[in-house]
């Protein structure tokens, strides 16, 4: 009779807010994991998770886009030309001292064996060789200072920032996964937790359709179980990016969980890019490295030629005379890719006065502050957005296994 089923009445809600949280759990999990294919892959449509016979989640399948996607919100809103205006030139180079003195060494030496007549620099007396190396090092952070003045005014043609941003996430998924996740963490534990709590109410409703209609319970649980998937996942998604304008319902503010965070995700974002995407190393290992490397690689070569001419001033005519024209512009083309080989090694003596000048951190959260809702909208949302309806079917359909179990269980 019914007072036998009490029992079953009684536990059925919380058996439906257990689907909820787990699916949303679930569905979850599989947005970001595994970062890498698992099964057997004999097939994966590009930026797809689901392949023949396997997952991937959503987001590291994603990478490229997703990231693509995340650059073209910082480079809207991040003026880098403004940005890198920061960076005193004169102070660059003097933070660059340490490494200038092991570089120039080096490169006064290779130079002058190079190109003086065989033997020749070896037998110049040890102190006059150092004096040499003395007055090229007392130069050369001229030298930087006038390279790091051309870099500042075309920092957008030797810097590719999406390129940078991009191979970065991709090379590191998980990186990524980790920058969102920390911008994200409440609106993550809000759908896990909020499952449990539409779940525990549609168990409710489910147990009351069961009361009346008990001749195929089966269809109660398979079905029940089949919406309480969708409809929490569905529910949790809109709740945080709906509505994206705030409205005052009786007495209410009603607004999208994530937008009434922009002051607290902007801060997060900031630091999470600042300290793992924009750093001065990337930043160098992109403008050194990078596609546009040929284009530093000339500015470089132009403002050594042009220092070189302008230091020697009245001798110029004399040096020309001495090692011809074109081998005077041999050594000022080796000069300059001496510097090129030898900075990727001391350029990290500028990185922590680098990471002050451009106070990325601060630049970015004010940025992001600043932003309309519907721009902020765009920081997370991306990431759910392409594939709600994978997330939400996902969820429907662990959903109906679950409900298939739980009839199982329920009437053994």
């Amino acid at each position: 009779g019914d007072s036998d089923r009490l029992w079953l009445y009684l536990v059925m809600p919380f058996m439906s807010a257990t689907v909820g949280w787990l699916t949303n759990v679930l569905a979850l999990k599989m947005t970001f994991y595994p970062v890498e294919f698992i099964g057997i892959k004999l097939w994966q449509p590009k930026n797809q998770p689901l392949g023949l016979f396997g997952w991937q989640g959503i987001l590291p399948a994603k990478a490229a886009v997703m990231a693509s996607k995340s650059v073209k919100l910082l480079t809207q809103e991040l003026d880098v030309n403004a940005v890198f205006s920061n960076i005193n030139p004169d102070e660059f180079a003097q933070q660059m001292g340490p490494g200038i003195l092991v570089m120039m060494d080096e490169i006064v030496r290779k130079v002058a064996r190079r190109h003086l007549p065989l033997g020749m620099w070896d037998k110049i007396p040890e102190d006059v060789q150092i004096e040499i190396i003395i007055k090229t090092v007392d130069d050369a952070p001229s030298i930087l200072s006038k390279v790091l003045m051309k870099v500042k005014d075309n920092i957008e043609d030797v810097l590719d920032l999406e390129h940078m941003v991009v191979t970065a996430m991709v090379a590191n998924k998980q990186l990524m996964i980790d920058i969102f996740i920390a911008v994200g963490t409440k609106e993550i534990i809000f759908i896990e937790r909020s499952g449990f709590v539409l779940g525990f109410l549609f168990g409710i409703i489910q147990a009351v359709i069961w009361y009346f209609y008990q001749e195929n319970e089966w269809i109660v649980f398979y079905v029940g179980g089949f919406i309480v998937g969708f409809a929490t996942n569905w529910i949790a998604l809109k709740i945080i990016f709906l509505p994206i304008g705030e409205y005052n319902i009786c007495g209410f503010k009603i607004q999208g969980l994530f937008l009434k965070r922009q002051d607290e995700v902007s801060r997060v974002f900031a630091q999470q890019n600042a300290s793992k995407v924009l750093t001065p190393t990337a930043f160098w290992n992109a403008i050194l490295t990078g596609p546009n490397k040929d284009n530093f690689n000339d500015l470089l070569e132009k403002s050594i030629s042009s220092f070189l001419d302008k230091m020697l001033g009245h001798l110029e005519t004399s040096v020309n005379r001495y090692f011809g024209k074109t081998e005077y512009q041999n050594v000022k083309d080796d000069i300059a890719q001496q510097i090129i080989a030898a900075l990727p090694a001391h350029v990290h003596h500028s990185y922590n006065y680098m990471e002050k000048a451009l106070d990325l951190e601060t630049n970015l959260r004010e940025k992001m502050q600043a932003l309309t809702k519907a721009k902020f909208e765009r920081v997370l949302h991306p990431v759910f957005e392409e594939d709600e309806l994978k997330l939400i079917i996902v969820g429907a359909v662990l959903g109906f296994l679950v409900g298939v179990f739980q009839n199982a269980v329920m009437f053994v």
